[in-house]
């Protein structure tokens, strides 16, 4: 197969015909990887390791002088990167998150983004966890860097199927004391949650030191409205049904939809919580150049303190 013609495995629409949960992970951060042409870990804290002999071709700037003045000979510096950090997915499966036309649902496209960060961590030799909610805590899997670890999270996603109500706020208060150790706490959800319980929970994970990021997950239905006819609209969480032209309610609808995401950044952005828009049509590699953005900014600010 030609390279023009090898398929995206950073596309929804090519993920979505594999079934295995841990082969998608696999490849999106195989195909991150790529695309990077370097280590996603550049720019991370690093501590120093050892020396080793210059050899041509080492750049200059990391000889180690002293050495050189103390044995005339040329050393370089070696490091480490600082990367081990206990990060907490938790991805939310509630009733809305079954919400799809066209191939995936919210929770297929969170399921994989939670389960490519999964590998992407693991491979680094990092703790992680799962929690997985809707009204309430369901699944708890503390971080741990076991190499069997990843397969105990990719499973619990695998078997988890979006359910129950859609009103996650008290959830939301829950999961705070489920995170007992400081580290990274990872939010995959489409945030149907009163804004000030979710302000409320935020805050909470702040007071403990958690380091938040939010990942607000979009179908792009829900983004754009792109209904013309006249449709008939059903209730994901019982019979209830609404038959109304969308030509009508789209202005509201994207103004509404608009000062929420407003709101929601907003109360993230006071409480130095990261906050970016998944888009359920976009590739996933936004999910992990996000992710690792703000873990450098973390890094750097440790170091910094």
């Amino acid at each position: 197969m030609a390279a023009a013609d090898a398929p995206n495995y950073l596309d929804p629409k090519v993920l979505e015909r594999i079934k295995r949960l841990d082969v998608r992970a696999r490849l999106v951060v195989e195909g991150f990887i790529t695309g990077q042409h370097k280590s996603p870990y550049n720019g991370f804290a690093v501590e120093f390791a050892g020396h080793r002999e210059y050899s041509p071709g080492d750049e200059i700037k990391h000889i180690d002088w002293k050495v050189w003045s103390k044995t005339d000979k040329f050393y370089i510096k070696e490091y480490e990167e600082e990367t081990n950090l206990k990060t907490t997915l938790v991805v939310d499966a509630s009733k809305s998150m079954g919400y799809g036309r066209e191939g995936w649902c919210k929770f297929d496209y969170a399921a994989t983004a939670g389960a490519t960060l999964g590998h992407l961590l693991q491979s680094q030799g990092d703790a992680v966890g799962l929690i997985t909610f809707n009204t309430k805590v369901k699944d708890v899997l503390p971080p741990s860097a076991r190499h069997n670890h990843l397969k105990e999270i990719v499973h619990t996603l695998e078997e988890t199927m979006p359910d129950d109500r859609t009103d996650v706020g008290e959830a939301f208060l829950e999961l705070v004391p489920q995170i007992r150790s400081r580290g990274m706490v990872v939010i995959i959800s489409d945030l149907f949650v009163d804004i000030e319980l979710l302000r409320k929970a935020m805050q909470q994970f702040r007071l403990r030191k958690q380091e938040v990021i939010v990942f607000h997950v979009m179908d792009r239905d829900e983004l754009e409205f792109p209904f013309d006819d006249h449709t008939r609209f059903l209730g994901l969480e019982g019979p209830e049904e609404v038959h109304a032209d969308p030509r009508a309610l789209r202005k509201s609808y994207l103004e509404i939809v608009g000062d929420y995401r407003k709101e929601v950044g907003k109360v993230c952005d006071k409480l130095g919580v990261d906050y970016a828009l998944l888009d359920t049509g976009e590739p996933l590699d936004a999910v992990l150049s996000r992710y690792l953005a703000f873990r450098k900014r973390h890094t750097r600010k440790g170091r910094a303190g």
